[in-house]
């Protein structure tokens, strides 16, 4: 009994330690994170930039809502002076089927869509999980198509497509999409590896086979990072140019993006362009992305590539 009662022994003084082991420890603790705080130098400074950048965008709206007179003769001002809304209709009472340019740039993006998101989910979950013989080896030659110039696969894919018959159609732009690509299939592949695999054995033995699992499990878990992409594929193929300029010759299947330089061809000779309704086209381009953007946005934050066991914040 007498052992059991001993009292502990003393423990030493901090004063008493030797002064390397305080040092030691003072650097094993983890640094205080401090938080920001925004002063008015911030703010101003947030104002100038924001201001600069916002220009180009101020200058194209002041432009689409001058007059045909100002226009010829060249006066455009920053800030908006004269205000035209009417301008926003006659783009669609041009020569030129406006109209017909944006349902074509709405067939083409939703399409687009469509396949990115279906590829780009099913190909990132077979990287990911899928076991087979050389898989590293074939993502890394996908990842390593990343660095191939557009410009050096455009005349050998239009040579494909011409002897396919596709030239003149939508195929050329719709199609390559179901198929994905190399960005897309990494950042599924990547958002499926920090998910736990205990989630796939479970379901395998409730009788899911692997299309089961990614249908029902793997699917709902990736929507951020399939809106994500949805939203790239959504911005490149809305303003996409040099597709349709390369595999479209009919008027009638141009997109609104080949539309809007259509109208720069529509003035006399000797008379300037009318810049008024160009700039109209343009913000009809750039207003839809800006609202996908706003509405999607919360879902690109929600995505996380580095680090986190479900991948999601």
């Amino acid at each position: 009994m007498a052992g059991l009662l001993t009292a502990a022994p003393p423990q030493p003084d901090a004063a008493q330690e030797p002064q390397g082991k305080r040092r030691l420890i003072k650097r094993q603790e983890a640094p205080a994170v401090r938080a920001f705080r925004a002063t008015p130098f911030t703010y101003g400074t947030l104002l100038i930039v924001a201001a600069i950048l916002s220009t180009p965008l101020v200058f194209v709206g002041s432009i689409a809502l001058s007059s045909d007179a100002t226009v010829n003769a060249n006066t455009f001002t920053i800030i908006p002076r004269e205000f035209h809304w009417d301008n926003f209709s006659r783009v669609f009472g041009t020569e030129l089927p406006m109209g017909t340019f944006l349902l074509n740039s709405v067939l083409i993006s939703l399409f687009s869509v469509v396949g990115q998101v279906l590829s780009s989910g099913l190909v990132g979950y077979a990287f990911a999980r899928l076991r087979a013989p050389g898989k590293n080896a074939i993502f890394l030659v996908v990842i390593a198509t990343m660095m191939i110039p557009t410009q050096i696969t455009m005349i050998p894919q239009f040579i494909l497509f011409r002897d396919l018959g596709w030239v003149n159609t939508y195929l050329p732009l719709i199609v390559p999409n179901f198929f994905s690509n190399a960005f897309n299939v990494f950042l599924v592949r990547q958002f499926v590896s920090r998910l736990p695999s205990q989630l796939d054995e479970a379901a395998m033995m409730d009788g899911l086979g692997f299309f089961g699992i990614y249908r029902r499990i793997m699917f709902p878990m990736l929507r951020p990072v399939l809106i994500a992409i949805g939203i790239f594929t959504l911005t490149h193929t809305w303003g996409d140019f040099m597709g349709p300029l390369i595999y479209l010759n009919d008027e009638s299947k141009m997109p609104l993006a080949l539309g809007v330089q259509y109208i720069t061809s529509t003035s006399a000779a000797m008379q300037a362009p009318p810049w008024n309704l160009v700039m109209v086209g343009s913000i009809l381009l750039a207003l839809p992305m800006i609202i996908v953007y706003y509405i999607g946005q919360k879902y690109l934050y929600e995505m996380d590539i580095s680090g986190g066991s479900a991948g999601v914040k």
